[in-house]
């Protein structure tokens, strides 16, 4: 039999053979690995979550997805067959990483418990199936953990956050009368937005100051949402509902700055920061009011490294000048950057020079393997999402930041861009000419995301900065004139049977 000659393999074959690699052991179920708080009864969540990594047959962590369509799936039922229990159970999220993401919301509470299933094909799972003994509670159900202590261990909640001890640094007291006189002067007139709130014995009650207070509804759900799951300490404080840090004060200035709680800070304010407004809401509306939260864009993250687009990319509003500058780099040098403004309001007459992009889904700005981060009126709220995709994010240097930047560090898990943007073409050059650099430093910057934006650690940060103020304040809160109890939904006690004592709502 004639032998065919050897024919040499061309670069762009090799290239191909080496982006597919060799083909992987299949998937093994018994040696794959399933951690997360969505196993603990007692990690109440608007939507309950955990992780799996995909293991092969020779004791191997996948590093990309098995072949084919994916064969994990997750079944939930009550442990009584007498109970029966609402639950959304949607597919796995494919973290395109060999890891997934799995997801519940509970509609009811369930006396007796949960037996989670987590399977590939028929085949159970590592430990599966996985026993939550209960009750185990629902995200409207009213039942608070006595023991603040307990609750946070619960949660695995972090024994240190850097941005709140430094925040807190510049009050080492809070003189509530102090507040009481000066800041509705100073924050309260009329274009004002805050909020004052008192939370005494687990209740809200709070009182507007100022003519933009409609976005209390975002401040006032997610403190609901922590009263349900454990008991809040007394206290009594303010929290600025607008874009800008309020109190540029100085530690030694007299009188000294208030202890004004943002959802944004900045390098020459003092204002104690809580996580925004949106990735907040969004935790609380997964899986049901919104598409894009910290959960669900992990699993929308486009296609791998090697087949996005090598561009740069920006879709946004007009809300600062350099958003229009960046429009024009990318008509100057459309090789590299991909730009485009999608509404003006701040700049209408630049609209017909620039002209108007088409909205676009975020998952499909995942898409394009460069993602450009520049500031809005503040710190651009898409920075997380931003940094949750596979893409490598080139960050404007800004004096704004948001409650977990303090973690991240340039070149190590972004590249950092001037602010007058003047260096961001060089700097998609560098990314292009150092492909596995740029790679290395966009997976640094997703595990690092990961980490610090699981929806259970906003929650433990939320009670955190509360527990820190109320401990520095040095007189009792009050119920002021003027406040009005903010309620628990209506049917937050009737689809709940709460096996703890609840707090003293019928005692006030």
């Amino acid at each position: 039999m004639r032998r065919l000659p050897l024919v040499p393999l061309l670069p762009l074959q090799l290239a191909l053979l080496v982006a597919a690699g060799a083909p992987e052991a299949p998937v093994s179920a018994p040696q794959s690995l399933v951690w997360g708080p969505g196993l603990r009864a007692g990690v109440v969540l608007p939507v309950r979550y955990f992780y799996l990594q995909a293991v092969n047959s020779e004791g191997q962590n996948l590093t990309r997805s098995p072949p084919g369509q994916t064969l994990f799936k997750v079944v939930i039922k009550s442990l009584s067959p007498k109970e029966l229990v609402r639950i959304h159970i949607p597919k796995p999220l494919d973290r395109n990483d060999g890891t997934f993401l799995m997801r519940y919301r509970m509609y009811e509470t369930v006396s007796e418990g949960l037996k989670i299933e987590v399977l590939y094909g028929d085949e159970h799972v590592a430990q599966s199936p996985y026993i939550l003994k209960g009750p185990v509670y629902h995200e409207y159900c009213e039942c608070p953990e006595e023991d603040p202590q307990a609750w946070q261990k619960t949660l695995s909640c972090p024994a240190k956050e850097p941005q709140i001890a430094k925040d807190f640094s510049s009050f080492p007291s809070i003189n509530l009368q102090q507040m009481l006189n000066e800041v509705p002067k100073r924050f309260g007139d009329e274009r004002g937005a805050i909020v004052h709130y008192t939370i005494l014995s687990n209740l809200i009650y709070r009182r507007s100051l100022g003519k933009y207070t409609d976005f209390k509804m975002f401040s006032d759900e997610i403190l609901l949402s922590l009263a349900r799951k454990v008991l809040l300490p007394d206290l009594e404080f303010y929290v600025n509902l607008g874009d800008w840090p309020l109190e540029h004060r100085k530690v030694n200035e007299t009188p000294g700055p208030l202890p004004i709680i943002s959802w944004c800070g900045s390098l020459d304010s003092r204002d104690v920061i809580l996580p925004t407004y949106d990735i907040t809401h969004s935790t609380l509306e997964a899986m049901r009011g919104v598409t894009n939260d910290l959960l669900s864009i992990q699993g929308n993250t486009g296609p791998s490294w090697i087949n996005k687009t090598e561009k740069a990319f920006f879709r946004g509003r007009d809300s600062r000048e350099e958003r229009l500058q960046l429009v024009q780099l990318s008509k100057d040098n459309p090789q590299l950057l991909d730009a485009g403004i999608t509404g003006y309001f701040f700049f209408q007459e630049k609209e017909k020079e620039l002209g108007k992009a088409k909205l676009i889904g975020f998952f499909d700005f995942f898409k394009y393997k460069y993602q450009v981060n520049v500031d809005g009126t503040v710190a651009a709220y898409r920075y997380p999402y931003l940094m949750l995709g596979d893409s490598l994010v080139l960050k404007q240097d800004s004096p704004y930041y948001e409650h977990f930047y303090m973690a991240l560090k340039p070149w190590k898990h972004y590249v950092p861009i001037k602010r007058n943007l003047s260096d961001l073409l060089e700097k998609v050059e560098w990314a292009k000419e150092n492909d596995e650099e740029a790679k290395k430093i966009a997976k640094e910057g997703q595990l690092t995301a990961r980490d610090l934006l699981q929806p259970h650690r906003l929650y433990c940060y939320y009670y955190r900065v509360l527990q820190k103020y109320a401990e520095r304040q040095t007189s009792k809160p009050e119920i002021r004139d003027g406040m009005e109890l903010v309620p628990q939904p209506d049917d937050s006690a009737s689809i709940c049977q709460c096996h703890r004592k609840r707090p003293l709502r019928e005692e006030l």
